[in-house]
């Protein structure tokens, strides 16, 4: 590796500012790959690392967009919501009259009712099932079903009808649209499937018309779950919520995103269900950056002398600073590339094999795990480049 150096001819105190520049990146990466097998576990530490929390990440952003599924189809501007309400899928019946109350306030344009409720599912060959029934109100200019890969939306206007994900046709006793069953001991029919709409509870979502919702749960034709209101254009938010919460009692006003977070960190942090997931993103990086730390120190400690050699001939603490950051950048990006082609090879797995696992990933959750490696593999250089500034460089003379 001396010979390597000095053949490179390592800057000295008069070297050129551009010639050091030049030099840096070569003499790192002489370095990083004169030994092949220390190279390996490097990237064998920051593939681990890259993989194991590209794919809890994708988890925990999977498990979000469940709990936010019908939040995220249902636009408004306002959610009207029984008061002390953890979660989406923590329902209760609303007194009544809300949505008139809300449509004669100031700055309200429209105001849809939904009703969200547990109920049972009794399947036709035996055994009952617990789902979330949603009633929506698109005949009156409310929020439509959607990701019908069957049947259509005026197929649900047929009494007792209802629409079932595809997915969880298993475990509801079924096997095609036409199929009867029995909600809250009333007879129905699936007359619509959709695919890809997953609760994040595990429990079915099944879709009907909000009379026929309010049907089986034996509410008022008054009575709602929720209230979604949509604002006139310029109106005040702020003011327009004011005046609803005036106006009624036993409920909470939020906005739209306030009542998706609300849900996202009741199932995430409230109930525990998120803590294994981050807890596997930590693992995951403390473990790369161990590894990641541990090779560049040995690497860099079987190096000393050609580093005391630089420094002999001149070359400043900056400089050797520059060539180790250089290399662990160098081991950032290779490992990242593995990492990352070696995780969406395992996403898209897991995806075909489970198909009612969600692992989300995005250009930005990328560009995050690119970060986080770099930063990663920088950190676990500062212990490398403490051993080096400790180096005296006579010792290269004793030799």
């Amino acid at each position: 590796m001396t010979k390597r150096i000095a053949a490179g001819k390592a800057p000295t105190a008069e070297a050129r500012p551009g010639k050091i520049i030049r030099m840096a990146p070569k003499i790192a990466y002489r370095n990083l790959f004169h030994d092949r097998m220390s190279l390996i576990v490097t990237l064998v530490g920051i593939v681990f690392s890259v993989v194991l929390v590209a794919i809890e990440v994708g988890l925990y952003k999977g498990s979000e967009s469940k709990i936010a599924t019908v939040l995220d189809k249902a636009p408004a501007d306002l959610w009207i919501v029984p008061f002390g309400t953890k979660s989406f899928d923590d329902p209760s019946l609303l007194m009544g009259h809300e949505k008139y109350a809300a449509l004669s306030t100031p700055g309200v344009r429209n105001a849809e009712d939904m009703i969200v409720s547990f109920a049972s599912w009794r399947k036709p060959e035996g055994g009952r099932k617990s789902f979330i029934l949603v009633g929506l109100d698109w005949p009156n200019g409310g929020t439509r079903p959607w990701s019908l890969v069957e049947g259509t939306v005026n197929d649900l206007h047929a009494p007792n009808a209802v629409a079932v994900d595809r997915s969880y046709f298993k475990d509801l006793g079924i096997e095609a649209r036409g199929d009867y069953a029995e909600i809250n001991n009333q007879r129905i029919k699936v007359t619509a499937v959709t695919e890809g709409i997953r609760s994040f509870t595990t429990l079915p979502y099944v879709f009907t018309p909000i009379n026929t919702a309010r049907k089986f749960v034996g509410a008022s034709a008054a009575q709602a779950t929720y209230v979604l209101v949509t604002l006139q254009q310029g109106a005040d938010v702020e003011a327009v919520r004011r005046s609803l919460e005036e106006r009624m009692q036993g409920v909470e006003v939020l906005t739209h995103d306030e009542f998706t977070r609300r849900s996202i960190n009741y199932w995430m942090f409230s109930t525990g269900a998120g803590l294994a997931l981050i807890t596997g993103m930590v693992l995951g990086a403390i473990v790369g950056v161990v590894i990641v730390a541990q090779t560049l120190y040995a690497s860099t400690k079987d190096h000393l002398n050609e580093f005391a050699t630089l420094r002999a001939l001149g070359a400043s603490a900056s400089y050797i600073h520059a060539v180790i950051l250089i290399q662990a950048m160098l081991s950032a990006v290779l490992g990242y590339a593995a990492g990352m082609l070696l995780a969406m090879l395992a996403i898209y797995r897991l995806s075909v094999r489970v198909p009612t696992l969600t692992i989300v990933m995005t250009p930005k959750i990328a560009a995050y795990l690119f970060a986080l490696t770099v930063g990663m593999c920088i950190f676990a250089a500062i212990t490398a480049i403490r051993k080096v500034t400790r180096i005296d460089p006579a010792g290269v003379f004793n030799r």
